[in-house]
């Protein structure tokens, strides 16, 4: 029987259920979830526990201390999610930062949901991971058909990138995920700056994303600098850049000296571990090759510093 009322609970599957053709089977999201157009109307089950609005290095202590006591860093609303009585939630495990746990999705569904919903849970850390979370809840939501056409318009996206960048140079560069403690990107990053013809330094593929000295990005001097932080656009960006472009060494890092300085919306495509994986190589593709791709993303996806 196929889902008549689903909740998610990330802006990622959000994303996915839509493409899907599941948008109008959606009854519930988390205060992220802002794309497509209109998935706003729907109720937020979720609330962080700390100030969004804060500077980034309010927020990362904020969490911290939250985290250090065992604590969830979102609230979950039961009592709407009771009501909403859903057939499937959509929820995931990878990041306690990123999104409500699976743990109290886990104990909202046991101790209030009468429905009895499925619990897809998504635990994406690598590009393949991303894939099979869109196969997941494909399968969960009985459109598997879809799910492969959708899959396979992203794969033919990503080898056509690829067949265009595999013989150019690889321009050396970091991609920051946070900018005060300074993050650099993991988990599927690493592998989309492959692709778009880049050589990723300093951060790992399939890994978590990790703090980094500011000394140890200087002695890497890279080339390229895409500035991403987890939840920002990049009007939010722009609001701290100086907490980067202050920084002791900054003007003679080769990036900045070239102009190779670039703010992307994180929030809406790096950051969001689903269809749009293929918007977010196409833009790492203009950032590093222009000479090769057009910039059909500048102004909205990325812009330079």
């Amino acid at each position: 029987m196929k889902a008549t009322r689903i909740v998610s609970l990330l802006p990622s599957s959000t994303e996915i259920a839509v493409s899907l053709g599941y948008g109008d089977k959606l009854v519930g999201r988390s205060h992220e979830c802002d794309f497509p157009a209109g998935i706003d109307r729907l109720p937020a089950l979720t609330a962080p526990k700390f100030n969004p609005e804060g500077s980034s290095f309010s927020i990362n202590q904020e969490v911290s201390e939250i985290l250090r006591y065992g604590l969830s860093v979102y609230q979950l609303n039961t009592e709407l999610l009771e009501e909403l009585r859903p057939d499937i939630i959509i929820t995931q495990s990878q990041c306690e930062v990123c999104a409500v746990s699976m743990k109290d999705v886990e104990e909202a569904v046991c101790q209030l949901v009468s429905s009895n919903p499925v619990i897809v849970n998504l635990e994406p850390n690598s590009l393949q991971d991303v894939f099979d979370d869109i196969g997941r809840v494909g399968d969960a939501l009985k459109a598997n058909d879809k799910a492969t056409e959708l899959l396979s318009v992203i794969r033919e996206c990503l080898r056509y990138i690829q067949s265009k960048t595999s013989h150019l140079d690889r321009p050396r560069i970091v991609c920051i995920e946070w900018l005060d403690p300074i993050m650099l990107a993991g988990n599927w990053v690493p592998e989309m700056v492959e692709i778009a013809g880049g050589k990723n330094i300093l951060s790992e593929k399939d890994e978590h994303s990790h703090y980094f000295k500011w000394e140890e990005i200087r002695l890497e001097d890279p080339e390229v600098i895409a500035i991403m932080p987890c939840g920002f656009n990049i009007e939010r960006t722009l609001e701290e850049i100086d907490r980067l472009t202050g920084l002791p060494g900054w003007h003679s890092l080769q990036a900045v000296k070239n102009n190779k300085v670039f703010i992307t919306d994180g929030n809406q495509f790096f950051n969001r571990p689903g269809p749009r994986v293929k918007e977010s190589v196409e833009i790492l593709a203009e950032i590093l090759h222009p000479e090769v791709f057009p910039e059909k993303h500048f102004g909205t996806g990325y812009i330079k510093l």
